[in-house]
């Protein structure tokens, strides 16, 4: 399941589930995106600065491990075989809380805190809660693009690809994604995402949105 394509001379995309070579390169495009999260800051709840990126580190550590654990799709987009952005989803029925099991919560809770880790677990419990109406979905989780690549279309690309798995599996009712910043809210909206509910974590605010499936989507990956 892979496209490619020229977008420039000597400029070849494709889009493709991602190689286990790349991980540590998607874990810094991860980092980058998600170290100003107002969700994250305020659930990791830690004023050095140091101490914060070590958090963040791990749990994006932590989450790519589970995904890889539980075979949950983590799709990239490369640029002349560089990744250049990222997304991971999960499906509600996967094996991915079996993955996420004492000893994920464990090197979780050693790395980021007791309560944070609570905190995180918490915070998809109330997501999973407001999705119960849907017998199977997809949940974004992460997506990220280079900073040098950005405003090139590259996140466009990554929710085609995600379409597409979404119409490749007759169980999955739609992608679901949880966001925190307005411009996030208008980039998914323009591609059909609709505002489900706004949820409050301790001080810090998100928006839930749902695409319910299309078949008329246009393959991608």
């Amino acid at each position: 399941m892979t496209t490619t394509e020229e977008q420039a001379p000597n400029t070849e995309i494709s889009v493709k589930f991602l190689a286990p070579e790349d991980i540590h390169v998607a874990a810094s495009l991860l980092y980058q995106a998600y170290h100003e999260d107002p969700l994250l800051i305020n659930i990791l709840n830690e004023s050095n600065e140091s101490k914060y990126e070590s958090k963040l580190r791990a749990l994006i550590r932590e989450e790519l491990s589970s995904f890889g654990k539980a075979g949950q799709p983590i799709v990239g987009v490369y640029v002349n075989d560089n990744l250049v952005a990222v997304a991971c989803a999960f499906a509600s029925q996967s094996e991915i809380d079996a993955a996420r099991g004492w000893n994920w919560r464990l090197r979780l809770m050693m790395a980021t805190g007791r309560l944070q880790t609570q905190q995180l677990l918490e915070k998809e419990r109330t997501i999973q809660a407001q999705l119960s109406e849907y017998q199977g979905y997809y949940f974004l989780s992460f997506i990220a693009v280079d900073p040098h690549y950005q405003g090139l279309g590259y996140g466009h690309y990554l929710l085609s690809a995600l379409d597409t798995l979404v119409v490749e599996n007759q169980g999955v009712a739609g992608l679901a994604v949880f966001v925190t910043k307005s411009n996030q809210v208008n980039f998914f909206e323009s591609h059909g995402y609709q505002l489900i509910k706004q949820l409050v974590f301790k001080s810090a605010s998100g928006d839930l949105l749902f695409k319910p499936r299309t078949d008329k989507t246009e393959k991608a990956l």
